[in-house]
């Protein structure tokens, strides 16, 4: 075993002198181009290797199959980082891997907030690294990467910084809970100096503010950079609805794309709160200040923290008289009120946008009842299966939000719907959309079918990294 804990230079041997073996017919899916073998594939391990240690894969009649690190704690035991025999893996090949990924992105996308590492897809099984301007954040999901991870940081800030690009702070959100197939700690937290986790980004023009301690995943969803500015061209003069709409960044692209009304809506009240905050950073303000005569007064036991007001203070009934618990009451309804996400902003432009916290399930239908129609209406769920097990439950649950979204758009007008499920395949999403267009007695014209974008590449033959499908669809009547 190499200890890289210990001081070595650029051309250090990082692999033990260890060899899996394995079974015939076994590796399949790395024969066919995937980076996993998995433990049933293999036969014997010849060497005494720790979990985490890098060594030679062969297959059962001795043919050389690759480099990889071996977990005997996880289903998938071994994840390839080489094919080449003669490849030794030392910290200048990890390097080389770092700075073939800087210049891709370079070459495909705006760089100044993008994923820089992602895992298989980069040939370095296990981490993910996101950049938000001068701050990294990083994923490490696997034991072997998560020894090679300050290598793999280290590279990093020295690829940048040929480019000029100095970057002032690490912060780590190992804490998904897939790490325990690992049998890692859940880890979260500075690597090196501690710096201020609100980063301040542009995305297509919209600013933003990143919570990288506590936002979901590294703290924003890269990933539909593009999508986003593919709406962006139907939203001039229309009225949108952005459903699951997490900091906001699909209705802000609408509305700074000039759409005339937007309602975004999340059932995260602080997922709602955030994007609020974005919406003032993009010149939104509030319509017209509350005056306390438009507040209804609450009993004292319906009073609730502003954080959990989901929607505008209910009237109830008061007996006459204003007692100062009253007063009180009122006082802090107007303060709810004030800081209520459902209030209309409004822009230099005219455009108004306003947020709301509530079940999309629940709100769709109602808006249906109410006679509500949409120029466009944007569906970006959350992942509705992790795994194979509950496909069927994501079916129907896709199905439901599709069939309900549709009901809402207008004829003529459009939906952008997506799944961010890698079990969701696209075959399965598609024929879920039509029966969902079916049930509501819609056509749909396709415009443009997308997928992640570029700087979270999709490798052939490796499954795993090929999980968004985002389709923009005109929505007409039945014909």
């Amino acid at each position: 075993m190499t200890d890289i804990r210990k001081e070595i230079n650029e051309n250090t041997n990082l692999a033990d002198s260890a060899c899996a073996r394995v079974k015939k017919g076994g590796a399949r899916s790395f024969k066919a181009g995937g980076l996993w073998i998995y433990d049933n594939e293999i036969d014997r391990i010849d060497g005494n290797p720790e979990d985490g240690d890098i060594l030679a894969v062969e297959d059962f009649d001795g043919y050389f199959l690759g480099w990889g690190f071996i977990n005997r704690a996880s289903t998938i035991m071994i994840r390839m980082l080489s094919r080449k025999k003669d490849q030794r893996i030392t910290p200048a090949f990890l390097e080389e891997r770092v700075r073939c990924a800087w210049e891709y992105r370079k070459k495909v996308i705006d760089t100044s907030s993008c994923r820089v590492i992602f895992g298989e897809a980069d040939f370095l099984p296990g981490i993910t690294i996101d950049k938000y301007e001068d701050v990294l954040v990083v994923e490490s999901l696997a034991l072997g990467i998560d020894r090679l991870k300050p290598m793999i940081l280290s590279a990093l800030k020295k690829v940048l910084a040929e480019d000029g690009i100095k970057i002032r702070g690490i912060y780590e959100r190992s804490d998904a809970k897939v790490r325990e197939k690992e049998g890692l700690p859940r880890v979260k937290g500075f690597i090196g100096q501690p710096f201020d986790t609100l980063v301040p980004i542009t995305e297509n023009g919209v600013r933003y503010m990143v919570d990288v301690e506590n936002g979901q995943k590294t703290g924003f969803f890269l990933d539909q950079k593009e999508n986003r500015r593919a709406i962006a061209r139907l939203c001039p003069g229309a009225r949108v609805l952005d459903c699951f709409t997490h900091t906001g960044s699909f209705g802000l692209n609408a509305a700074l794309a000039g759409a005339a009304e937007v309602t975004s809506v999340d059932a995260s009240e602080l997922a709602i709160e955030q994007a609020a905050q974005n919406a003032g950073l993009n010149g939104f303000v509030p319509e017209s200040p509350l005056q306390e005569s438009d507040v209804p007064v609450l009993p004292q036991e319906s009073i609730k923290p502003a954080s959990v007001q989901k929607s505008a203070i209910p009237a109830s009934n008061q007996e006459s008289g204003t007692p100062a618990s009253t007063q009180e009451s009122k006082a802090t309804a107007l303060a709810q009120a004030e800081a209520s996400a459902s209030r209309w902003l409004v822009n230099g432009a005219g455009t108004r946008l306003q947020y709301l916290c509530a079940d999309i399930f629940d709100l769709l239908p109602d808006l249906h009842k109410k006679g509500e129609f949409y120029d466009v209406v944007i569906l970006d769920p959350p992942a509705f299966t992790k795994s194979r097990n509950s496909i069927k439950a994501a079916v129907r649950g896709y199905r439901e939000i599709n069939q309900r979204g549709l009901r809402l758009v207008r004829d003529g007008g459009f939906l952008a719907t997506c799944s961010c499920s890698h079990f969701m395949d696209p075959d399965l999403f598609r024929d879920t959309i039509a029966k969902a267009a079916k049930d509501a007695h819609k056509r749909l014209r396709q415009i443009e079918f997308r997928t992640q974008a570029p700087d979270h590449p999709i490798l052939w033959a490796s499954e795993e990294s090929y999980y968004l499908k985002f389709y923009i669809f005109q929505v007409v009547e039945e014909k």
